[in-house]
């Protein structure tokens, strides 16, 4: 849950309680905030475990497509740019779309002597 907030934030917090509660009433806020997270807590784990018994393994099907938006959560447009322009799974196509034309087989060199081959269809 506090993934996202810092030591700096939570200092923070707690002076703008110290000054808004006083010294005498923070420590009962505190504490009531503490139980109120733990029920909550407790409240939501009840809940996706009666789910996941009366779903069964239907609850794995519902769960997967909500961790792949977890996931979209850390989409980083940058990295997906430069993966999609540099990263090409697959070398036969090109961005475009159009497939890559085949590469010639590699031609040898001449040995001594040898001519150079002649088309006269080219010249």
């Amino acid at each position: 849950m506090f993934d996202s907030i810092g030591w700096g934030e939570i200092l923070i917090i707690v002076v703008a309680g110290l000054f808004i509660l006083g010294p005498e009433r923070l420590p009962s806020a505190a504490a009531f905030v503490g139980r109120t997270i733990r029920q909550v807590r407790e409240y939501a784990t009840g809940a996706r475990e009666q789910l996941k018994q009366e779903m069964g393994p239907e609850f794995e099907q519902l769960r997967k497509p909500l961790e792949d938006l977890r996931e979209l959560r850390n989409f980083d447009p940058k990295r997906a740019v430069t993966k999609h322009l540099f990263d090409d799974p697959d070398d036969s196509v090109k961005p475009n779309g159009h497939p890559t034309p085949p590469t010639p087989p590699a031609e040898r060199p001449l040995s001594a002597g040898e001519r150079a081959p002649y088309d006269p269809d080219a010249t």
